[in-house]
């Protein structure tokens, strides 16, 4: 009596409050939902809610179906009210397959059935929906609130009743006859199971219908990828080296899975879209996406694999914006797992983020694992993103191109390639960084500071900050099949051995890594701060007359063309660009008699560098052509080309240019017709020469030309040292140290290097493309052997040099 008093009470306030709309539309109608009037009729939902039963009964009686509270009877007995839950509701402890049992009404139902093999009860499903689909909503507490496929804590239930309340949909599906499910079954347990997975089923397609598919990975592919032939060899083959049992190993495979594993939320990602609105108004200028139509012309049905530059941690949310908010689907993201903190690494899973570790060494059957996750992912056609660079560039340039998730997606196209799969690179710029001053810190020597929850609601900080305009722009695509059939057309027979085993497969992996870094480079927007960056920091001391910064700056807007992939993003006006940065923050202001100065002390010039370093390569071919005319002309085009020719190589690797030798003459006319038309040099007759001594025109020459002296400086004193260490000397270990060592040295005693002048990866690299490019040669012993190809290299680089910078390395070393 007391509990129908409640619930009499409990409707009544639910009518004040709820607003229900009934599917179909007319569902008492017989043509409607076909219910047999002679049968009894009983109501399934899906999970155990008292507001879902209130609605149910409010529903029924609107629609005019049989009542929900009404006793139903079946052969003679009677059974309670004539609704039952498939599932329990939420509970703290409990086992799935207890979650799954069927219910003990159904069985009831069931056991009824069995003894009257007359009688027949209609199932109706019923799917009750609080609230419309995340997409559709304006709020963030809304959209986490709105229906999704994860399962709500009772707390999470009642507000969403208590927001959502006015948009309640409830769906009435068509009967499905009881007989008809059991009567293949051998007994009432097997027939409650198939009645259970039938409901279920029906249910998923009624939701699939209103909120769309469910796309968690975490609850679909776990248990199939370990399943799969390749995570079982490798637990096997665990087992048997580590001398552990197969249940112990694969529980230790399904905890790396679940580690690794997204935990993809619609309602999570829509709500991020509307605070990432919220917050870029508050952080940014705006956000400025070029080239989206990159995207759409891309045929539907092909895997997309995003390959952005890695600036910020604020990158990971904003390609996820940008794409989502356009419209696509929001790729899912590489995140190393030092991100996977507290509460924080939870809604980065629901937002997309899969975890990795820095290193899969030493653990074989966690590599499987996260190969196979990643293989299921590009089969199944879901957008991936990773960063090639592996990491966030402190210097502002282009980090080599690391192999291990690249060399993954690669043999898993390889080893399955029905569904094409292209990489789209795509270039971020920021004009100032949240993380700048930690950058300076890190390659001033300080270690990294570790990400923990405490950071993330440190950054909470920044909101008081600007960090003016963000620019997004997606390069040129890269289709993987078309790319392997053009360089290795065998490759669709080939074996599916990993890269690390394979010679073909290594090779070709890291040639796509190559071109991928070449490609976001050549993708590169140019602002106002990369700009007064660029000229500021070609100045002895980071200071130059404001209106001469300002005819500089115009003469390096002149080399971005915009039929380039490169494009500029910053006003026409070298004084505009200026006063940007100074909005900014980036430089300051210094009042003289004689005319303004603009400049950068000692923290702001290594902020600046890391801007000038993000597009130095687009400048780089002008700032070499001046160099050679300045230290060598007046010089004959020809001997121009020649000499470029031989220094193309260096360039291209070490700063990751697009540029062949077959493009050399067409830019280099290029680059001499800006030159000519800005006045900085004189053409004659084949000839280029510099402007007369003393002028404005030459003072601006040599200026362009100091652009490129940091990069050369750091080239010709790694050159020094292994020509003072001796052929067969030093390993690379000790060249690297001795490198740092020396570029410390020098940054202290002049003072227009920055700290990136000694980061330690930036040396490493150029190492490297010194082994690449075949003048250095690392013997058995690892030490590093050179001939006469170092020799001639060191001549090229000290003829780029001023003779005061040249003569100050060698008594450094």
């Amino acid at each position: 009596m007391a509990s129908s008093i409640i619930a009499k009470l409990a409707l009544r306030l639910l009518h004040v409050w709820v607003r229900v709309r009934v599917f179909p539309e007319n569902a008492g109608e017989p043509e409607t939902l076909a219910v047999d009037p002679a049968l009894p009729v009983c109501y399934v939902l899906r999970e155990s809610w008292w507001s879902d039963r209130l609605v149910l009964q409010d529903a029924a009686q609107r629609a005019g179906l049989p009542a929900v509270d009404a006793p139903l009877r079946v052969a003679g007995r009677r059974l309670g009210s004539a609704d039952f839950s498939l599932s329990r509701g939420w509970w703290l402890f409990g086992r799935a397959r207890e979650q799954y049992a069927a219910p003990a009404r159904l069985t009831r139902l069931i056991e009824a059935l069995t003894a009257d093999d007359t009688a027949d009860v209609q199932l109706v499903p019923v799917t009750v929906l609080w609230g419309r689909a995340p997409k559709q909503q304006d709020s963030i507490v809304r959209a986490l609130l709105a229906e999704s496929w994860h399962r709500r804590h009772p707390l999470g239930h009642w507000l969403a009743v208590l927001l959502h309340g006015r948009q309640t949909h409830v769906h009435f599906g068509q009967p499905l006859s009881l007989r008809t499910l059991i009567e293949d079954a051998p007994d009432a347990a097997l027939a409650g199971k198939k009645c259970a997975r039938v409901l279920r089923a029906h249910f998923r397609r009624q939701r699939e219908m209103a909120i769309g598919p469910d796309v968690s990975h975490r609850h679909t592919e776990v248990e199939a990828l370990l399943e799969s032939p390749e995570v079982s060899a490798a637990m096997a083959e665990t087992a048997k080296r580590d001398k552990l049992k197969p249940e112990a190993v694969r529980k230790l495979a399904r905890r790396h899975a679940l580690a690794i594993a997204s935990d993809y939320s619609y309602s999570v990602v829509r709500a991020g879209e509307l605070l990432l609105n919220w917050l870029w108004t508050r952080l940014f200028d705006g956000v400025e996406v070029r080239n989206l139509d990159v995207l759409t012309r891309i045929a539907a049905g092909q895997s997309l694999v995003y390959v952005p530059c890695h600036r910020s941690h604020i990158d990971y949310l904003l390609m996820s914006y940008v794409i989502f908010h356009n419209g696509l689907t929001p790729p899912y993201v590489a995140a190393g797992d030092n991100l996977n903190l507290p509460l924080i690494g939870q809604i980065l899973r629901r937002g997309g983020a899969f975890f990795l570790r820095r290193t899969f060494k030493g653990d074989p059957l966690y590599a499987t694992v996260f190969a196979e996750y990643l293989h299921r992912m590009l089969a199944r056609g879901f957008p991936i993103e990773f960063f090639i660079e592996g990491g966030r560039s402190r210097s502002g340039r282009m980090l080599p191109p690391k192999a291990g998730l690249l060399g993954m997606t690669v043999q898993s196209f390889v080893r399955r390639h029905e569904r094409p799969l292209v990489f789209v690179p795509v270039y971020l710029g920021y004009e100032k960084l949240p993380e700048g001053a930690s950058f300076v810190d890190e390659l001033s020597g300080q270690p990294k500071r570790r990400e923990s929850l405490w950071s993330v609601i440190s950054a909470v900080r920044v909101l008081r900050r600007h960090f003016g305009q963000v620019y997004v722009n997606f390069g040129e695509p890269l289709s993987l099949g078309d790319w392997l059939d053009e360089r290795h057309p065998a490759w669709r027979t080939a074996e599916t051995e990993s890269p690390g085993e394979s010679d073909w497969l290594r090779g070709a992996v890291g040639d796509i890594a190559g071109e991928l870094v070449r490609r976001i480079n050549a993708a590169a927007l140019v602002n106002p701060v990369n700009l007064v960056g660029l000229a500021l920091l070609s100045t002895p001391k980071a200071t130059a007359d404001a209106a001469a910064l300002a005819r500089q700056i115009g003469h390096l807007q002149a080399f971005i063309d915009a039929e380039h992939t490169a494009a500029l993003a910053a006003p026409a006006d070298g004084a505009a660009c200026i006063a940007a940065a100074l909005r900014l923050g980036a430089v300051h202001r210094i009042e003289h008699p004689l005319g303004a100065l603009i400049g950068a002390n000692t923290k702001e010039a290594a902020l600046l560098a890391y801007f000038r370093n993000n597009v130095f390569h687009l400048f780089a071919l002008p700032a070499l052509v001046v160099c050679l005319i300045v230290q060598h002309g007046p010089l004959t085009e020809k001997r121009l080309l020649e000499t470029l020719s031989d220094l193309l190589a260096l360039m291209r690797d070490s700063l990751y240019l697009r540029m062949v030798e077959k493009d050399l003459p067409a830019a280099l006319e290029e680059v001499l017709g800006i030159l000519v038309a800005r006045g900085l040099i004189e053409r004659h007759g084949g000839n280029v020469s510099e402007p007369a001594a003393n002028s404005v025109a030459r003072s601006d020459l040599l200026w362009l030309g100091e652009m490129l002296r940091p990069q050369m400086e750091r080239y010709f004193l790694v050159l020094m040292l292994l020509r003072h260490g001796g052929s067969g000397n030093l390993t690379h270990a000790a060249l690297l140290e001795q490198s740092v060592l020396l570029a410390q040295r020098l940054a202290l005693l002049h003072t227009g290097n920055t700290p990136e002048f000694a980061d330690r990866p930036l040396m490493a690299a150029l190492i490297d493309h010194l082994l690449d490019n075949g003048i250095l040669r690392q013997e058995a012993a690892g030490k590093l052997a050179f001939g006469m190809a170092l020799e001639r290299a060191a001549a090229q680089a000290e003829a780029l040099l001023a003779p005061d910078a040249s003569e100050m390395m060698r008594r450094l070393v």
